[in-house]
């Protein structure tokens, strides 16, 4: 006969467990924010109070006998910080890109290998360059894979870019090794990945040319903005009179010495000084953003990396990575699907890799649409022939397929970090077990 009292009795203890199990890690959901405007203060209001009460917001003259100084001052100190002997201020990240197309004179006729997972604007800048995008697949870093970029080299490939994404470096000594054996530049796009690093040094600083993007989503902003690193001088003077109707201001000048070229048709990208001067309280943050990023997602690495079988994405210099996310591999989609919704049930969200798109998948780009029919990068018979769309990165498609992880924030406190672990060991071996 079962006794009943002790029927009950492990019947509620039974039940207990249950609860405490089912019960979320935290009783609200954890929440980020945009990295650099939690640490406005009193230093971006100054910097824009100064350009407000001196009526000078255009970057190269203005009310006064004195130049306006924000721009320049935050172009100095960025290429210090980078590691490079000049950086030019622009408008966007997307500005950056076009301006670097000028620089390296890609057009009609060029071809340029970029990954197949970045962001719009990689795609547009050698599209309105007039040259022709060349996709390779990306491997687990979620960036290009050096394995798959020599074979896609044609006598007209002109450049390889290797973006950084989503806090993560490039692994830059392969594709380095393959651009010096080819005669190939390299542009660096550091637009995800400001302030990070590869094997001690800036991203940006190796390439031929880098660049930032500095809009809202990026580790430093005011709101919109962009930078372009070289330490090229011609490199520079082309990528500055590109940005300036093309012309070249004294500052610039005296920054490359002699002139090497004349005036051209180039475009307005100027910053202005609002822009300028909020950036530079931001840059001089940047390392304090950076630091708190990369405390918080070692904790969260220390606290789980010993879970049986856990995978994570491929970092090819673990301490250059911002630590924006921590991504888990999963065995699918099905799986990865399951640990997202898990995760969200105990108010630790987690999410797919994002911030960029499977570009050759995209319909605009498969059906080669562009502002007008008879746009030159499509034009030609390679252009013509060359095929894009979901076919021609499956790889790609697969990798972004089984990742996910929960998103970091500077701001977040050891205790947030704490429960961010707990909800992983809590989900990671009822989902992948």
């Amino acid at each position: 006969m079962v006794d009943r009292r002790k029927f009950l009795a492990a019947a509620t203890a039974a039940g207990a467990v249950s609860s405490a199990q089912d019960k979320p890690v935290r009783e609200t959901p954890l929440r980020g924010d945009y990295h650099g405007t939690q640490y406005y203060d009193e230093k971006e209001r100054a910097e824009l109070m100064e350009v407000f009460e001196t009526r000078r917001p255009f970057r190269w003259y203005g009310s006064g006998s004195q130049p306006p100084m924000k721009v320049l001052t935050f172009e100095r100190e960025f290429a210090a910080r980078m590691q490079t002997k000049y950086a030019l201020a622009v408008t966007s990240g997307t500005a950056a890109l076009q301006a670097a197309m000028a620089a390296f004179e890609i057009g009609p006729g060029d071809e340029v290998i970029l990954p197949a997972w970045t962001w719009h604007s990689c795609c547009s800048a050698v599209v309105l360059a007039g040259a022709l995008p060349v996709f390779a697949e990306i491997d687990e870093t979620f960036n290009i894979d050096p394995s798959d970029i020599e074979h896609r080299i044609t006598p007209a490939t002109k450049l390889i870019m290797a973006v950084h994404l989503q806090g993560n470096p490039a692994d830059l000594d392969p594709i380095f090794a393959i651009a010096r054996k080819r005669g190939l530049r390299v542009l660096e796009d550091c637009a995800q990945s400001v302030g990070g690093s590869y094997k001690g040094r800036p991203l940006g600083a190796r390439g031929d040319i880098g660049i930032y993007s500095l809009q809202l989503n990026k580790t430093i902003t005011a709101g919109e903005g962009g930078a372009l690193v070289t330490s090229d001088p011609v490199l520079f003077e082309r990528a500055a009179r590109f940005h300036d109707v093309g012309g070249l201001r004294a500052p610039h000048e005296a920054a490359v010495g002699k002139p090497a070229l004349g005036p051209f048709v180039g475009c307005n990208m100027r910053m202005n000084e609002f822009s300028g001067g909020v950036l530079l309280a931001q840059l001089r943050k940047l390392d304090l953003i950076v630091g708190s990023l990369r405390a918080n997602a070692r904790q969260v690495y220390d606290g789980i990396r010993d879970l049986p079988g856990i995978r994570f994405r491929k970092l090819p210099d673990p301490a250059g990575e911002l630590g924006v996310s921590v991504f888990i591999e999963f065995k699918s989609r099905e799986v990865r699907d399951r640990f997202v919704a898990e995760m969200r049930k105990q108010n630790v969200p987690a999410a797919p890799p994002g911030g960029s798109v499977i570009l050759p998948a995209l319909d605009y780009i498969a059906s080669k649409r562009t502002v007008h029919p008879n746009w030159p990068s499509f034009t030609s018979p390679r252009g013509r022939a060359i095929q894009y769309g979901a076919a021609s990165c499956p790889r790609t498609i697969d990798i972004l397929s089984r990742f996910a992880g929960p998103h970091l924030d500077p701001k977040f406190t050891r205790r947030d970090c704490d429960d961010i672990v707990a909800a992983v060991r809590k989900v990671y071996p009822r989902v992948a077990g």
